[in-house]
């Protein structure tokens, strides 16, 4: 990005977060969960998963499963993974959920003398993504919530579709795009910034033709206002 776009899209981008921050002052996770490892669940779950259809899996689940032995010993056994299949069948791709879920719990349960971390999920990026399951997004997603360490911002459907239309990056790939975004925001915004986007895209700009004239965000870029699913 040349200096010139990189003034030019701080402006806008600041201008953008401000509206923001008044149209979603509490923007926040929707995600249910009570503990750190219960995050880590419900964010592999969400997936290709709505938020929505993810905490009403977490009900039962958080029920069924109360604690991190019960997950280790339901992947000790045929029966038990059929068993955690069925109840997160509805996120979708339950097979390989299950799998990744089953193999997380068993690995942060595990002695740090084994190559474990002892019960704990991780505190760093570095760890984080040595789970399975766990890629980049995910860990800044548990990094922030759970921890409150801000290591990046995440970059998921909405934000890829907020930046595209708003031009404030020149890439498409969530990689990049992150990349740009912690050019233009400041580290104390990052995690903010992300759930304001998430709440936009769901509550008010969906991928599809809407009234603009009810989005305050469009007098500060109109270009915005014909483009949709980018």
């Amino acid at each position: 990005m040349t200096p010139k776009k990189l003034a030019e899209r701080k402006e806008r981008i600041r201008r953008l977060d401000r509206e923001l921050k008044k149209l979603y002052p509490q923007a926040k996770t929707e995600l249910n969960f009570s503990t750190p490892w219960e995050l880590l669940v419900a964010v592999e779950l969400s997936a290709q998963c709505t938020d929505k259809m993810v905490n009403k899996i977490t009900a039962e689940l958080f029920q069924t499963y109360k604690t991190l032995a019960d997950y280790v010993a339901a992947g000790k056994s045929q029966k038990g993974i059929a068993a955690f299949e069925r109840v997160v069948k509805r996120s979708g791709f339950y097979h390989n959920k299950t799998k990744n879920i089953l193999a997380a719990a068993t690995l942060i349960a595990a002695p740090k003398k084994d190559g474990g971390f002892g019960g704990t999920v991780p505190k760093t990026l570095a760890e984080l993504v040595r789970v399975p399951g766990v890629g980049r997004k995910t860990a800044t997603v548990v990094l922030s919530e759970a921890w409150g360490i801000v290591e990046g911002i995440t970059v998921d459907t909405h934000v890829i579709r907020f930046v595209q239309r708003y031009d404030l990056s020149d890439y498409k790939d969530a990689v990049r795009i992150e990349r740009d975004l912690m050019q233009l925001l400041p580290k104390k915004d990052w995690v903010g910034f992300m759930h304001r986007v998430i709440f936009y895209g769901r509550y008010l700009a969906p991928a599809r033709r809407y009234d603009t004239a009810k989005d305050p965000l469009i007098n500060i870029y109109p270009p915005a206002a014909t483009r949709f699913r980018v």
